[in-house]
């Protein structure tokens, strides 16, 4: 039988807060972290997105700060400064981490703040100076407010590195490490990544005490972490790619779908053309403001889109249940890529289908994910929007198009009627200009009385 959060070591409330939000018994990589993170112990977690690693690191904070409704609260000498501070890559991450934290952390009074670009700020500085105990928060912005003096890290005891090495893939490292060494009484140390790259390792080595290294079972072999996902291979030509991609969207037993980009530009356009063809899209990509970003994902989350067009940047770290199908439009640039973009499907042991469009010119990228995951996948099958193939491996509904309403008429171009303030006139010859005419005069007098 396997192990409760009733039986671990845990504050009433905060296993009053897991029951209430439906948590019973932790998932593998919660079960390995918490005995050592509760004894405040180092750790190093392997675990991909959607494992159920926030909690994993977000209840032994929540066990270990003090709040404003613990007993303990009246004695303590740094109140309203951060405690504990969470390090993700992306925006879209920090929100998810903050309202994950903040419903187990409320009912102590505990104060989460997210902490991130794009947005004014003022608000966060408010909430700052208010006082907080748990920040989660991009590098970026955690350390402008750090330097504008309205960020104190000086008495945060316990940091967290969420997705190491997304981190890393977006250049953060420097800020990173400016973040470590601006925390000097750091008491725990928690870094999670699905890859241990060396430069995470050296990480590590630097400011960490003694972690234990604990790598959930399934990340033993990439290949694992997609068997639940049944995946189709495309040789797609791209003036196709759209009309193909609208019929596998009217799929039977279709839901809540993402799209995958490698261009902001295209993520854009598939948006836009999917919009006009009928269908509830959405765009997430680093080109939107931040506000729009928030409602493109707020808005597929709550169903008002079911389809979610995203760049890989702009993804990283989205974990939305209920995903039954990953497009990738645009062939991934390698097997992490790839592995990374259909584990949005298929999380928490269901299924889902993962289909791929390469182009011709991606044939060579291609070949390597397919030899470095060992898909057997070497030859995607040629497939046009009305391959027959297409429908019957998709359950596709026969006679479906790539349209779910008329496509707009197009207006003839009318000829534009002359301006009545410019009438229309025959090209004349230009006058000679008045100054040329006299110069032309002079000299025929002059050489008259020469001659004469």
């Amino acid at each position: 039988m396997s192990l409760t959060f009733a039986e671990l070591p845990l504050r009433k409330e905060t296993i009053d807060a897991l029951h209430l939000h439906g948590f019973v018994a932790p998932f593998a990589i919660q079960e390995m972290v918490l005995p050592i993170a509760l004894s405040d112990g180092d750790v190093i977690g392997q675990a991909k997105t959607g494992t159920g690693k926030t909690l994993a690191f977000g209840i032994p904070l929540i066990e270990r700060v003090i709040a404003p409704k613990d007993p303990e609260w009246e004695a303590f000498a740094h109140k309203g400064l951060p405690q504990a501070l969470v390090v993700v890559p992306t925006r879209e991450l920090c929100v998810q981490v903050a309202k994950d934290i903040d419903q187990l952390a409320k009912v102590r009074g505990i104060r989460v703040l997210a902490v991130y670009g794009g947005r004014a700020f003022e608000p966060q500085i408010e909430q700052l100076a208010v006082g907080v105990e748990i920040v989660v928060g991009t590098p970026g912005r955690l350390l402008d407010l750090y330097r504008q003096g309205k960020l104190k890290l000086s008495k945060v005891a316990r940091l967290v590195l969420d997705e190491a090495d997304e981190m890393l893939d977006l250049g953060f490292l420097p800020d990173v490490e400016k973040i470590f060494t601006s925390t000097p009484i750091r008491e725990q140390t928690m870094l999670f990544s699905a890859t241990m790259p060396g430069d995470i390792i050296a990480l590590a080595r630097r400011f960490m005490s003694q972690p234990v290294h604990i790598r959930t079972q399934e990340n033993n072999d990439e290949s694992a972490v997609v068997s639940r996902v049944q995946q189709h291979v495309l040789r797609a030509h791209a003036l196709d790619k759209i009309e193909m991609l609208a019929r596998i969207l009217q799929a039977d037993g279709r839901g809540p779908t993402m799209v995958f980009c490698r261009t902001k530009r295209t993520c854009q356009k598939t948006a836009d053309d999917l919009l006009e063809r009928g269908f509830k899209a959405a765009a997430i990509h680093g080109d939107l403001g931040q506000s729009a970003r928030e409602k493109a994902l707020s808005d597929f989350k709550a169903g008002k889109s079911d389809v979610l067009v995203a760049t890989d940047v702009a993804a990283r770290g989205i974990d939305i249940e209920g995903i039954t199908h990953v497009i990738n439009y645009q062939c991934p640039e390698d097997d992490k890529t790839y592995v990374h973009r259909i584990g949005r499907t298929a999380r928490a042991g269901a299924h889902g289908i993962g289909v791929t469009f390469v182009d011709w010119d991606d044939m060579p990228r291609w070949s390597l994910i397919n030899q470095s995951l060992k898909l057997g996948l070497d030859e995607p099958l040629e497939t046009y929007s009305s391959s027959d193939h297409l429908f019957t491996s998709l359950n596709i509904p026969v006679g479906s198009t790539g349209r779910m309403v008329k496509a707009r008429e197009v207006q003839p171009i009318k000829k534009a009627a002359p301006s009545k303030s410019q009438p229309h006139h025959s090209p004349k010859l230009a006058a000679p200009s008045r100054v040329k005419t006299e110069r032309t005069r002079t000299r025929t007098k002059k050489f008259k009385t020469t001659a004469s």
